[in-house]
């Protein structure tokens, strides 16, 4: 493959796939806005400003969060081929411009955890279309906690009414500004349709928002539902939470975010983003306060028992390589 080179101690080919793994990582309106550079004794991971959303992320905090779930899958795929992933979050000096390192940290045998999380990489999926109303099993809630707090992160369960209610709230009135702001209904309106590689094709875009929705959902221009086709009455709602504010912060969370999603995969479980409540700054930070206040929330979600979706588009590898500053 074009640009590919050795690393790692592992060939090409190898490159190639760990590269390919890392890219089956969810981000806003799929713009996938990840970079890599191969050095002869790392690899690094850059944020792509060609794929910034400055109305709808203005902060680069979802960028940094999905470039962090795409580390995590990397890391997972340097596990499948026996290398113990040693990562260096935001290493300055040492590569310019880097989110992270990571070179070898020595050799370590493949566990049945990390091999399942591997296994759901290329089945997990942004389902937005409406969820059954199947209660999800406590064991499974503790073990998307268990999975957080396994990157350093916090997953907040939803679970008061009262505090449901708030966090609806919340999620409303940021969906209200932005889509009276023209600059947010634009990016959401680039990314959205038939593009090829990127966006949110129609497969991919659930149904359409109704006014009998209790939660505010973006409008991707789906099909119009269905009578009887209305969004879950009671879904699992969560806010994955970093214990600092950030950059570092928001790239481990991304890791946190993925290894949620995966582990959520693997019990059967579907996923999708109410991410308007971390856009929009003012209401972050009620939602912060609501939170306690010590806790930084970095995204909500949704949860349920879904219906099989269709893979989102990829980029490919090749399109993703930045020129080596080290020439092979």
């Amino acid at each position: 493959m074009r640009g590919v080179t050795e690393v790692l101690g592992l060939d090409r080919d190898e490159v190639a796939e760990v590269l390919a793994t890392a890219t089956l990582a969810p981000s806003v309106h799929n713009t996938q806005p990840w970079r890599f550079r191969l050095e002869p004794d790392r690899i690094e991971l850059h944020a792509d400003p060609a794929r910034r959303l400055p109305a709808t992320d203005p902060e680069d905090r979802e960028l940094r969060l999905a470039c962090g779930a795409a580390l995590f899958n990397l890391r997972l795929a340097l596990r499948e081929r026996g290398i113990r992933p040693l990562v260096t979050l935001l290493p300055g000096a040492e590569a310019p411009g880097a989110l992270a390192t990571i070179r070898r940290g020595g050799r370590r045998d493949l566990d049945e955890d990390t091999r399942q999380l591997l296994e759901a990489v290329p089945v997990r999926r942004s389902n937005r279309k409406p969820f059954r109303d199947v209660p999800i099993p406590v064991a499974h809630r503790y073990a998307l906690v268990r999975a957080a707090e396994r990157e350093r992160s916090w997953l907040h369960v939803v679970t008061d009414r009262a505090e449901r209610a708030r966090l609806q709230g919340l999620v409303s009135k940021a969906h209200r500004i932005q889509i009276e702001d023209p600059l947010v209904r634009a990016e959401l309106a680039d990314w959205t349709g038939p593009r090829g590689a990127d966006g949110i094709p129609p497969a991919s875009a659930g149904i359409r928002p109704a006014p009998q929705d209790e939660w505010a959902l973006r409008d991707f221009e789906a099909a119009e539902r269905t009578p009887g086709k209305d969004y879950e009455s009671d879904p699992l709602v969560v806010v994955l939470c970093s214990f600092s504010d950030g950059p570092p912060a928001e790239l481990q969370a991304g890791q946190a975010l993925q290894r949620v999603l995966l582990t959520a995969t693997t019990l059967g479980l579907s996923a999708s983003f109410m991410s308007q409540a971390i856009e929009v700054r003012s209401v972050r930070e009620q939602l912060r306060r609501t939170l306690g206040g010590t806790i930084a929330p970095q995204t909500v979600l949704r949860i349920g028992f879904g219906s099989t979706v269709p893979p989102s588009p990829r980029r490919a590898v090749e399109d993703l390589l930045l020129e080596p500053i080290t020439k092979p």
